[in-house]
């Protein structure tokens, strides 16, 4: 399975979800499926989006939100590996992480990550994660399901082809107005559901 083709089923499955993005491929290609209010892009922030996510996941504890969805690549994963064990400790029982690995640092030429002799789905279950795994579209839907209803911290870990889609324009939006955007859709969204 493609990036682009899992962002597509991902994009589908988290319409009324906040989504938080990793930066640079992964983004451009999210935004060029489709570029809604709850995505939230971090934009040149390599490493940063298991961090914002137990965040969120820690202030969204009270609302009815189910869970607080990352879109992180490995070699994202591996610049900020410490989000795992951090995620357990604090206890951010809301945060579904989808790990994209694809074993390369697709902005980069392709130059190989890690992931390809370490398991970051084992490292998040030491770390007191409930892990699902997929590779195919089949998969990836069951699995995102099944771990939407899990209670307690949860990590998708989806083995993708390397590579990025062509001709995906790049995302020239300043990240104050990508934050504005996400925020006040987010903050309506806890407004409009609060937790019963």
């Amino acid at each position: 399975m493609k990036r682009i083709e899992a962002l597509q089923v991902l994009n589908e499955l988290t319409a009324e979800l906040p989504v938080v993005v990793t930066c640079a491929a992964t983004s451009r290609e999210l935004a060029s499926v489709e570029n809604r209010d709850n995505h939230f892009y971090v934009l040149d922030s390599m490493g940063l989006v298991g961090s914002i996510t137990t965040g969120l996941a820690l202030a969204a504890k009270d609302s009815d939100l189910p869970k607080v969805i990352g879109l992180e690549g490995d070699g994202s994963l591996l610049m900020n590996p410490n989000v795992l064990p951090t995620g357990g400790f604090l206890g951010a029982d809301k945060l579904l992480l989808v790990l994209l690995d694809n074993q390369v640092y697709g902005s980069t030429a392709g130059l190989p990550t890690y992931s390809s002799h370490i398991d970051l789905g084992a490292m998040a279950e030491a770390t007191g994660w409930t892990v699902g795994r997929a590779e195919d579209e089949v998969h990836l839907r069951t699995e995102f399901d099944r771990l939407l209803a899990t209670t307690g911290l949860t990590l998708l870990h989806l083995s993708i082809e390397a590579g990025n889609a062509a001709d995906v324009p790049k995302l020239l939006v300043d990240p104050v107005v990508l934050a504005h955007r996400f925020q006040s859709w987010l903050t309506a969204r806890i407004a409009d559901n609060p937790a019963s």
